[in-house]
């Protein structure tokens, strides 16, 4: 893991095509402002478990109609 300390105002790159910046910082609250290509899914940590558990449960139901076993896990 990459640690980095930066100010209100101050942004990151990462691969040239997503920009993080910190836009505010509020007590033991940072506000982050994220611009990425709309091709790339940008989430909370929880909310991006939840869509790919759902995209997994479905891709498994898929295959059981399928006859076939799904061994697939997050």
């Amino acid at each position: 893991m990459l640690v980095l300390t930066r100010k209100a105002e101050e942004e990151i790159v990462i691969a040239d095509r997503i920009r993080v910046k910190v836009l505010e910082v509020r007590g033991n609250q940072v506000r982050l402002g994220i611009v990425a290509p709309k091709e790339i899914s940008v989430h909370r940590a929880e909310v991006h478990e939840v869509v790919a558990w759902e995209l997994l449960s479905s891709f498994c139901e898929n295959l059981k109609t399928d006859g076939r076993e799904c061994s697939y896990s997050i």
